[in-house]
């Protein structure tokens, strides 16, 4: 038994010393307890050196890992931050230039509404004149000349003062006209306003110059255009108390326009250079019922002979012709009334009477005409009281003294044997335009009476070197 035991206790013995240690594994040529050779030492070492290289390879690589994403971090949030920047300045430019545009187009809005709002205020301005009167050498005081039209001292004479005011002045409106003049051998004298006299009517001596402008609000609403005759043409349109004529070299004043227009409106043309010579012969051709596909032959003659003639209109045909009328106005004819409708004056009320000058005298303006100045009734028949309501309405009635009765005879050689044979100065002549045979007629008395000596005018020129008309007043002649 302790034999037994005792091999027992030697296998235990055994079997502890194999497996001292524990679980861990053992070299198989390494014994318990032995030293390390020379050699297993330098392998240790290396073993030990390769892994710390590894070590400082793998955080080497860590750190240029770290440093990359750190770059490319800042380089990243630099694009970022740029990118922000440059949107940010792009949405201000934008804001900038939308409220920049904005205020561009409210200003532009602003500037269009008050333009309109100005533009507004002169239309709704009612018309408004300058009447004025001229004192002639050896003759006097002249009547009053109405707005828009020119006067002109008789041969051998000049003008030596003028008078002038305003007519048809808005309610409420202050200011008036004023002017002053350049007397011969005086000088300039002093402003005078209102129809006081500027010169020297009881005297001898000429004007050289004039001057005219308007005062008070009159003059922020208004314009006034004048221009004066002198040394034998019209001078350039000038306004507002510029000087009109040469003065200090003896050249005298022998004629006067003067007009009144709206703030700004285009520069009237005035009287031109076929200004007519009061010495020598004239008569006016009118023609009545018109205008009609015949009357551009008229014109033709008429421009080609430098002549012009009167136009008494029927205002419900003048839309169908309104090329006709304006080239009628550019050649320097007059573009007159011959009622509406051809409706006989003494038939009608006053009212009608007024309601077809209206309709006329709009139609005429339309189709690019000028203003009737006159009225030539129909069939010639006038009374007082229709010469009453045409003194209202400003307007003169216009008769004849040749009748050729071409609407009668529709004979062309009957109506120049008719006007040939009674024609003198100052004649107003009555044909119509309706007929063929009346413009035969007249295609051959226009270049006949040029050649025969007579200055072919309108009847306002031929009025307003011989004594004027006055509103309500018939004139047959001027002689």
């Amino acid at each position: 038994m302790s034999q037994l035991r005792g091999g027992e206790n030697s296998n235990l013995n055994r079997n502890s010393g194999r497996n001292t240690g524990g679980n861990a594994p053992q070299r198989p040529d390494r014994r318990a307890g032995r030293p390390l050779s020379e050699r297993e030492i330098r392998e240790m070492r290396a073993r030990k050196a390769r892994k710390m290289k590894l070590m400082r390879r793998r955080r080497r690589i860590l750190l240029l890992g770290l440093l990359a994403v750190c770059v490319l971090t800042g380089v990243l949030v630099a694009a970022v931050s740029r990118r922000v920047r440059s949107w940010k300045a792009e949405k201000a430019a934008v804001q900038a230039a939308a409220m920049q545009e904005s205020m561009s187009a409210s200003a532009a809005e602003a500037e269009s509404l008050a333009a309109a709002e100005a533009e507004q205020y002169r239309a709704n301005l009612p018309d408004m004149g300058a009447i004025y009167g001229i004192a002639v050498n050896g003759v006097g005081w002249s009547h009053f000349f109405a707005d828009n039209s020119y006067s002109m001292a008789p041969a051998n004479s000049y003008i030596t003062a003028l008078r002038a005011p305003l007519n048809g002045q808005p309610e409420g409106m202050s200011g008036t006209i004023r002017y002053r003049v350049n007397l011969s051998g005086t000088g300039w004298l002093d402003w005078q306003e209102n129809g006081n006299e500027a010169g020297d009517s009881a005297g001898s001596m000429p004007l050289e110059g004039i001057a005219m402008e308007l005062t008070g609000s009159s003059a922020a609403s208004y314009d006034l255009y004048y221009k004066v005759y002198q040394n034998g043409s019209w001078t350039t349109p000038v306004k507002n108390g510029e000087t009109a004529g040469t003065e200090g070299q003896g050249l005298r004043v022998d004629g006067l326009w003067v007009t009144v227009t709206g703030k700004g409106a285009e520069v009237p043309e005035g009287p031109n250079g076929k200004s007519v010579d009061p010495t020598r012969p004239m008569v006016a051709l009118t023609f009545d019922d018109g205008p009609s596909k015949y009357t551009p032959r008229i014109l033709d003659s008429l421009e080609a002979n430098g002549g012009r003639a009167t136009f008494f209109m029927v205002g419900n045909r003048v839309a169908s012709y309104a090329s006709t009328v304006k080239r009628m106005a550019d050649l320097g004819c007059e573009t007159d009334s011959h009622t509406w409708a051809h409706t006989y004056l003494t038939g009608m009320s006053e009212g009608e009477i007024l309601q077809s000058l209206n309709q006329t005298r709009d139609a005429i303006v339309a189709a690019g005409g000028n203003a009737p100045k006159g009225v030539r009734p129909p069939g010639g028949k006038i009374n007082d009281a229709s010469k009453a309501v045409l003194a209202k309405a400003g307007m003169p009635s216009i008769i004849w003294s040749v009748d050729t009765l071409d609407w009668k005879t529709r004979n062309a050689q009957h109506t120049i044997d008719t006007v040939l044979r009674q024609v003198q100065d100052g004649d107003i002549i009555l044909m119509h335009d309706l007929y063929e045979q009346s413009v035969i007629a007249a295609e051959t008395l226009i270049p006949e009476l040029t050649r025969r000596g007579y200055q072919l005018v309108t009847v306002s020129e031929m009025a307003e070197l011989r004594g004027g008309m006055a509103a309500g007043q018939s004139y047959g002649h001027f002689r």
